[in-house]
């Protein structure tokens, strides 16, 4: 039986190892996808830690990994798009789960599956993709340029354009310049966000941030820090504060500096309880917190055309090239931010 390597996940014994498996064959609506790059994410480093939890897990064992693009290999029975062999996609990181009632209505789905959490994902040199969840890219696109789209970069895309709707000359901060808070920053002067705030511990996060397109960046720590966020906004406090930590000092911190009507979008994932400790300002300036997970079905077709067009350039988001069998020192170095990455690239 021919086999492939692929970094697997014990739910059980909270496990991660780089393993021999069997190559999957295809069902119907599916195809097998031979990967050429896949993303490293901190939401794989909480998988592996146990603080991210499957909500629909399939199996005991998954193959980690949400941010995938390669080429067709091989196809399913029962195709209805007209796929070829040799297509170059890009994967989204998730799909309907076909059985709830919101999906017999075609409705978006209440019950949404994550590739590599809930299902088997793309740490792999091969993985199986419904049909529908494949995004072609064209033939000057980069693999690895083109894997990072879902997620690094459609979360905080759909955060920014739909979750929170950011208008041009609105204010933005944004907490947590890494792997998504980066393309936060970008994406919100892409629409026009004015000023935009970056807030990070790290000096090289903040470098970075403003390098992609910042107007300021911050130490959160620092002793006038309220003050300083008051003077970028001419003393209205921020539109939108975006938390890309996933920490609940961050959401406290931030809650805190947002004008009228101003609005804390969870980007960032946390176990920890979220709290408002604000009091009546809270509701005298009539602020908002909503809750954001992953991107929509059209951000990552969008997207690639972005990309595609010359609007975005992600080559400065590839931080390095590490090959599949050293998965788990690509997890080592993201969860204590060797060199600062934003996105890791597994290669099979």
């Amino acid at each position: 039986m021919d086999t492939m390597l692929a970094g697997r996940f014990h739910l059980d014994g909270k496990r991660f190892a780089v393993e021999e498996v069997p190559i999957p064959v295809p069902g119907p609506g599916e195809v097998l996808i031979q990967v050429k790059a896949a993303g490293v994410c901190l939401s794989d480093v909480h998988l592996i830690d146990g603080t991210l939890l499957p909500l629909f897990a399939t199996s005991d064992v998954i193959t980690v990994g949400h941010e995938v693009s390669g080429v067709i290999h091989t196809l399913g029975p029962g195709l209805k798009r007209g796929l070829t062999v040799g297509a170059r996609v890009t994967l989204e990181a998730g799909q309907s789960c076909d059985q709830c009632e919101d999906c017999a209505r075609r409705r978006p789905c209440s019950r949404v599956r994550t590739r590599g959490i809930d299902y088997d994902g793309g740490w792999a040199q091969y993985a199986i993709a419904r049909e529908d969840t494949l995004v072609p890219i064209p033939d000057q696109f980069p693999f690895d340029q083109a894997a990072i789209i879902p997620d690094a970069v459609s979360t905080p895309y759909a955060a920014v354009v739909a979750t929170a709707g950011v208008r041009p000359a609105q204010s933005v901060g944004v907490w947590g310049v890494g792997g998504v808070g980066a393309h936060n920053v970008r994406l919100a002067r892409l629409v026009g966000a004015a000023p935009i705030i970056a807030i990070d511990p790290l000096p090289s996060a903040r470098e970075r941030a403003l390098a992609f397109g910042a107007d300021l960046a911050l130490d959160p720590a620092g002793p006038d820090f309220a003050e300083q966020i008051r003077a970028a906004t001419a003393g209205r406090g921020l539109d939108f504060a975006f938390d890309c930590a996933g920490v609940p000092a961050v959401r406290e911190q931030a809650g805190a500096v947002l004008g009228l009507g101003g609005v804390l979008i969870l980007v960032g994932i946390t176990p920890k309880p979220l709290t408002i400790t604000e009091g009546l300002t809270f509701n005298y300036l009539c602020k908002q917190v909503r809750g954001h997970y992953g991107g929509f079905p059209e951000s990552v077709t969008e997207l690639v055309r972005l990309t595609a067009s010359g609007r975005l350039d992600l080559a400065p988001s590839i931080t390095d090239h590490i090959p599949l069998a050293d998965a788990a020192d690509a997890v080592h170095r993201l969860e204590n931010k060797t060199g600062d990455p934003i996105r890791l690239i597994l290669v099979p």
